[in-house]
């Protein structure tokens, strides 16, 4: 999309800021280990790798942030794991300048939701009432390729779908690769006045599949490359089930309803081995060995 009215300097100032962080000495980012937060938000070391069989030369650190709330939220002092204060590094300007972006970005998704409702057919507010206090998250990236000798065809992120509704993403290195409804790897074109929007698998299930989780993955083009995908998520209570309008009466329903909160864990807990290794219940539950019903198209597939 374009004509999206983010504004672009305050978006190369907020890649400033990622840049600003992950440059730190790494015992410093440490300090902000997303291990060590009780809501998922904080740094994401090299280490933290998540379960993709294709990353051949995975090398990427992350910083995960969402809607900043205040310590007081009753939802957090309930122990919901996806709501609550945002991990903030001791760098000028980078609260400041993050949280400004996440209320433009957030404005966007919400709005790209209301034209959604529009198009499908539904009624205003079918989508949007349910993102009131959404689980939606901002995610600083920062891929590094070790080396001169690694093939720049090979994938640093894996192949997967995203979890949310959508997935806002603007566009300023080459690298990313989403796959066609003809089951084929394209690559994204850079254009930076544009914002690449992505399926997640909640809008894919609420549109009882009239719109697909998109597959994408990210190779290993650039000896660094920073990206800042926004995803748009539904509250962490709602319940994700095909709307009535998109099966008709006597329609074929294709999907069971789900909680939103729950799959976003769920899947998280396959991407992060910290909440693999915790035993708190509800969380991290099994062995680390989680499927996505949303990426079956992309395993039938390949590479």
């Amino acid at each position: 999309i374009i004509g999206h009215g983010i504004d672009l300097s305050l978006v190369e100032r907020t890649y400033q800021m990622a840049e600003r962080f992950f440059a730190l000495p790494e015992s410093i980012k440490r300090q902000y280990y997303i291990g060590l937060s009780s809501n998922h938000r904080g740094y994401v070391p090299f280490t933290e790798k998540g379960d993709y069989p294709d990353e051949v030369s995975r090398n990427y650190e992350a910083f995960d942030l969402g809607l900043d709330l205040p310590h007081d939220d009753p939802d957090y002092l309930a122990g919901n794991r996806l709501l609550g204060p945002n991990v903030w590094p001791d760098i000028a300007g980078f609260q400041r300048t993050i949280s400004a972006y996440y209320e433009q970005i957030a404005a966007l998704g919400r709005m790209i939701s209301a034209t959604l409702e529009l198009h499908l057919g539904l009624r205003p507010g079918a989508i949007t009432e349910q993102m009131t206090k959404p689980i939606s998250q901002l995610r600083l990236l920062h891929y590094v390729r070790q080396n001169d000798g690694i093939d720049a065809k090979s994938v640093n992120m894996g192949a997967h779908t995203d979890y949310e509704c959508l997935t806002l993403l603007h566009t300023r290195n080459a690298g990313l690769q989403v796959m066609t409804v003809e089951d084929n790897w394209i690559d994204v074109p850079v254009d930076h006045r544009v914002y690449v929007v992505n399926i997640g698998d909640m809008l894919e299930a609420w549109t009882n599949g009239q719109l697909r989780s998109t597959p994408h993955r990210v190779l290993n083009l650039l000896p660094e490359r920073f990206s800042m995908p926004y995803f748009v998520a539904a509250n962490h209570d709602t319940m994700i089930r095909p709307f009535f309008e998109l099966v008709g009466q006597g329609g074929h329903v294709k999907y069971e309803p789900f909680k939103a909160g729950d799959h976003l864990e769920r899947m998280l807990a396959r991407d992060f081995p910290y909440l693999r290794s915790r035993q708190r219940a509800g969380f991290a539950q099994g062995d680390g060995c989680v499927e996505n019903p949303f990426e079956k198209r992309m395993n039938r597939s390949g590479s």
